[in-house]
């Protein structure tokens, strides 16, 4: 393909053509115009001033580019899962943003647990509101929808073991998966990997977010001990050669989210961030949004910063695309056809 396929890097050029978002966090994806609707008519517990709402539930510029300041914006916005009726409007409208920015197939993880909230509704019923408005919202977009259910490590073992029965009770096409995430920094995930090949052998696929706030480490136990079928950002694993070679070896994809990993300190800046190390490594990369909402961003707008601040370019967007379709959690002639698609797009022959 040639780099002209792209007109001028910019995003309304990058929006255009079709994409694939294998990691995006429901949780992270809130449009904070409904937040500031929501607040001002007082159904949600969250600052009425938009200013303030802001600060609260999205990254801003004073914020310490740290892990930590990630995590407080996920606590804060537990509290506005207050109804099933607004649980299913924030599905419909982050799949709705999906599809407005040229996503053609979006792997979208929710927590039940975050969802739950302090209204402590039922998980069972949680997931189930999810799953139907993702249905609706996937028809009415005209974009695939995949769900993938998240548990955190920072939360009781129990917590987690309560959600995968929940989940392994709920048999649909459209709930492929099963993800760690959370405090990767202080909180081991040892204790989970029995549960997690429980669920593997349940029949749905694992991701693990491991090498993004840890080290090297972290992905080796991800990709030995719970088997994962894809790593959650594991940028860090280019501090241990060992373990880039144990990944190359066993081709497992890794969900890159390089705004993100700048905005909690992982990288200093786009120069700095590891994905070109990555590729020059042989490493399945795949690129995604993680938190658009709490970001302030679509994967658009990423597409044009990172083609306008590094040396890779849209022939690399175009096979960052491409490894998506084969780690995406479908069949194979799904992924067959999801690929013609993007063939086609791309202006690119079989």
């Amino acid at each position: 393909m040639e780099d002209t396929a792209v007109k001028d890097g910019s995003t309304d050029s990058f929006k255009a053509l079709p994409k694939i978002d294998l990691h995006r966090h429901l949780e992270g994806s809130l449009r904070l115009a409904t937040l500031f609707e929501l607040a001002d008519e007082g159904k949600i517990n969250l600052p009425a001033d938009l200013e303030a709402l802001s600060a609260v539930s999205t990254l801003i510029s004073t914020d310490p580019a740290e892990p930590q300041s990630l995590l407080e914006k996920f606590q804060t916005l537990r509290r506005v899962y207050t109804s099933p009726e607004l649980i299913q409007r924030y599905v419909r409208e982050a799949v709705a943003d999906a599809a407005a920015d040229g996503i053609i197939h979006l792997e979208m993880r929710f927590s039940p647990m975050a969802l739950a909230g302090e209204k402590q509704f039922a998980v069972p019923e949680v997931i189930a509101w999810v799953l139907e408005a993702a249905d609706q919202a996937a028809e009415q977009e005209a974009i695939e929808v995949k769900l993938i259910a998240s548990v955190n490590r920072h939360e009781p073992l129990e917590t987690a073991e309560r959600i995968a029965g929940a989940v392994l009770d709920y048999k649909s096409d459209r709930l492929v998966a099963f993800d760690l995430a959370g405090d990767e920094e202080s909180f081991a995930a040892d204790d989970f990997i029995p549960l997690f090949q429980e669920v593997q052998s349940g029949g749905l696929r694992i991701t693990v977010h491991a090498g993004e706030w840890s080290g090297a480490e972290a992905v080796q136990l991800a990709v030995e001990e719970f088997h994962a079928d894809r790593i959650g950002h594991g940028v860090r694993i280019i501090e241990s050669p060992d373990v880039v070679a144990l990944a190359r070896e066993k081709a497992v994809p890794f969900e890159v989210c390089p705004l993100s990993n700048i905005a909690s300190g992982i990288a200093a800046g786009w120069q700095d961030h590891p994905i070109r190390e990555m590729v020059l490594a042989g490493l399945v990369v795949t690129l995604n949004t993680d938190n658009p909402g709490i970001l302030g961003t679509t994967m658009s707008e990423e597409l044009s910063l990172l083609t306008s601040e590094t040396d890779l370019t849209v022939t690399s967007i175009k096979a960052f695309m491409l490894n998506a379709v084969n780690a995406a959690f479908l069949s194979t002639n799904e992924k067959k056809a999801l690929e013609q698609k993007l063939l086609s797009a791309y202006q690119m022959g079989m």
